[in-house]
């Protein structure tokens, strides 16, 4: 945590020298000032983090002086120090602007306990002013990363802290979470953005393939190299190169690859020259490492040579704040994309989706609303246009097992709401179908469906 410039402001000459001393000793930069006018001298051509400000002085008071400095930087710290009794005058103070006060005689245990609150503080300001700066960075390289919920705010706030740096960085995640997103993130937001981003899949290729498309190859090193070819370590030699399934990779190449890590060199398969370049690593899986390191699959060395910083993004389900948003993306790109005019998603439709689990993750929401796009009737995607349950990757008939199951869950879920509604509302379907978030057709047409009697208030199941 970045130690703190503090400014004291003390008419007093023997308690601001006590003070300044005191916190010099404790390993902040300190500078002090004897009345109102030289702090606002001071101020204006140096930084402070804090300013433990006299209430009480000749010519301009605290309250004066904190109305001018919160003028000149609405960020900076003010701590008020006043005499004991005086405790009304610091609470205005507060009010004006002011973090906090401290009464005197100063207890320099106190002290030192507000000003780590300030830093940690001034910590926070800092992280946010990086996020801002660089949430802005991102709609303009990476439009597709949408999201509301605090897990992906915190983690935007790590990769803007970690894309500067040289560290190789692992991102895990389940399938479909946007792995790669992040990868071009951490690029993009890096000082190799000027050249391109290049990437590999390391499970789409056999593994004499997969060594040649990293490492390049020399003419005759093998049936059917012909010419000499450059591989990907050298096409991103001043960039970032993104290896995609790491935990893919064969144990031949894992020793290749270590070496790199360790030794910033590699040689083209068939030649005994070392080579050099200058590349950031970026890996991403979505397998238990560690658990491939235990059952002997990975190379233990190998993993915490790329697990210097690890970035995990978490599953769709467990920050499901992101799909309303996701939501007005995927329709608003998918209707221009079809040129169709859909204006949004019902109320239950929308329901449904946030109670789904989405085993496939934002992949499988885009797909979703991709389908319903195009097959939509109406200007609005209803639940009839979404095919709820159907698993991608998955056999047809483990498909429609899961979808039927699902469907019939989602229908229990349904009579229960409409159940509970009914009888909330007395009976009284307009206020039913209000609470529901649907139009009286809609309800009567359940009701229907499901067998409850329109005129009572049907029993909760």
């Amino acid at each position: 945590m970045k130690q703190l410039d503090i400014l004291v402001v003390e008419d007093g000459a023997s308690q601001r020298k006590m003070m300044a001393e005191f916190l010099i000793k404790e390993g902040y930069a300190v500078a002090e000032a004897a009345n109102g006018l030289e702090a606002l001298e001071r101020v204006k051509v140096q930084h402070f983090d804090l300013v433990l400000l006299d209430y009480k002085m000749p010519g301009m008071n605290g309250m004066e002086v904190l109305k001018a400095l919160k003028g000149m930087n609405p960020e900076i710290a003010v701590v008020i120090t006043t005499a004991f009794g005086a405790v009304e005058t610091a609470v205005l103070a507060m009010k004006a602007g002011a973090l906090d006060y401290l009464t005197k005689p100063i207890d320099f245990e106190e002290l030192l306990l507000l000003i780590k609150r300030v830093a940690e503080r001034q910590t926070l300001i800092r992280e946010n002013e990086i996020l801002r700066r660089d949430l802005a960075t991102v709609a303009v390289a990476s439009g597709s990363i949408i999201f509301r919920s605090y897990k992906m705010t915190e983690l935007i706030n790590l990769v803007s802290r970690v894309a500067p740096s040289k560290a190789t960085v692992l991102v895990t995640g389940e399938s479909g979470t946007g792995k790669e997103l992040f990868a071009r993130l951490l690029h993009n937001l890096s000082p190799r953005r000027t050249r391109s981003l290049v990437c590999v899949n390391c499970s789409a290729l056999p593994e004499t393939l997969l060594e040649s498309e990293l490492f390049g190859h020399e003419k005759g090193a093998f049936t059917g190299a012909t010419t000499r070819r450059i591989g990907r370590f050298e096409q991103s030699d001043g960039s970032t190169l993104f290896l995609d399934e790491i935990g893919e990779l064969t144990p031949p190449t894992q020793v290749k690859l270590l070496r790199f890590l360790q030794e910033k060199e590699f040689q083209r398969i068939g030649s005994n020259q070392n080579l050099r370049t200058d590349v950031r690593i970026v890996a991403a899986t979505n397998r238990d490492l560690m658990a491939c390191v235990k059952s002997g699959s990975f190379r233990e060395d190998l993993f915490f040579r790329l697990n210097v910083v690890s970035i995990h993004v978490p599953p769709l389900r467990e920050r499901k704040e992101d799909i309303p948003p996701l939501l007005d993306y995927f329709i608003d790109r998918y209707s221009k994309e079809n040129k169709k005019k859909i204006t949004g998603i019902t109320a239950e439709a929308k329901s449904l989706l946030m109670q789904y689990d989405f085993p496939g993750n934002v992949r499988e929401l885009e797909n979703i609303i991709e389908r319903a796009v195009v097959i939509a009737r109406d200007e609005v995607i209803s639940i009839a246009d979404i095919p709820f349950g159907r698993i991608p990757h998955e056999e047809e008939e483990d498909a429609y097992k899961a979808n039927s199951s699902l469907r019939l869950a989602l229908e229990d879920m349904e009579k229960r709401m409409i159940a509970e509604a009914m009888q909330k509302s007395g009976a009284h379907q307009t206020r039913a179908a209000e609470m529901l978030g649907i139009s009286e057709r809609v309800l009567r047409y359940k009701l229907k469906k499901y067998g409850l009697k329109e005129s009572d208030a049907p029993p909760l199941p």
